[in-house]
């Protein structure tokens, strides 16, 4: 029996044990743990001193870097309007500079790493590398072509069941009960995103092209607090720290 060329969406797609052993660390900022920066969220200073989301870390200056959830992070801004934990830790990372932590800073990185994930499937989409359309996808599913298989939060549950099974057969992985991933974005706002109609479900068959679409989901579903990468079965993602710059 071949050994199946798809992994389910741990940190080991988005580069593989090797890149996560080479990738740079950096101390945490409220836990004082280390992660890989790959895998988290960058924060930095706007010109008017905002607390802001910068998801591709191209941002100039300083930054610091988050891995908590939505959650956990207006746990640690609170609710007194003055930034709580968030904001004592980020004036240590920042040296002391003047800033302010926005009330809505956890919509703010949500709404960021929802943008990172749609924009990296058009690019994927115009690189030629999405399958799209129910048929496409089971043809290269049952022929073991697919590396991340996807369906939109409201596809229904018939039509993802059949994917799956034909995911299944292509990794002979019967009876493993793995399924494809189903995403926090409704068909609607994935056929706008990709300027085609009626998107329901998507897969890659690129490796590559899964891992980094992979890694952008995978960031977005810790932040949302998913137990487990958006799919019915299948092993949840390691909690990446919080760190700094």
């Amino acid at each position: 029996m071949r050994t199946p060329r798809n992994e389910r969406l741990t940190p080991d797609i988005a580069g593989g044990a090797r890149a996560e052993k080479s990738a740079p660390e950096r101390r945490c900022i409220l836990s004082g743990e280390h992660g890989a920066r790959a895998q988290l969220v960058r924060l930095a200073i706007s010109p008017d001193g905002d607390v802001l989301p910068d998801p591709l870390a191209k941002a100039p200056g300083r930054g610091a870097w988050i891995g908590v959830t939505r959650a956990e992070l207006a746990e640690a801004i609170g609710a007194d309007g003055k930034g709580g934990r968030l904001k004592g830790a980020l004036a240590r990372a920042f040296k002391g500079a003047p800033l302010t932590v926005p009330d809505d800073l956890p919509t703010l990185v949500e709404a960021a790493l929802l943008k990172v994930l749609l924009d990296r499937l058009g690019l994927e989409m115009r690189a030629g590398n999405l399958i799209l359309g129910s048929d496409r996808i089971a043809e290269h599913a049952r022929g073991g072509a697919v590396e991340l298989l996807l369906h939109a939060a409201d596809a229904s549950a018939d039509g993802s069941r059949k994917l799956d099974q034909a995911w299944r057969v292509g990794r002979e992985a019967e009876g493993s009960g793995e399924t494809g991933i189903r995403l926090p974005l409704d068909r609607s706002t994935l056929s706008v995103a990709l300027g085609r109609d009626n998107v329901v479900h998507l897969a890659l068959a690129d490796r590559g092209s899964a891992e980094r679409v992979g890694l952008a989901l995978q960031r977005l579903l810790h932040f949302q607090g998913a137990t487990a990468p958006a799919q019915d079965q299948g092993k949840p993602p390691r909690r990446p720290a919080t760190t700094t710059n």
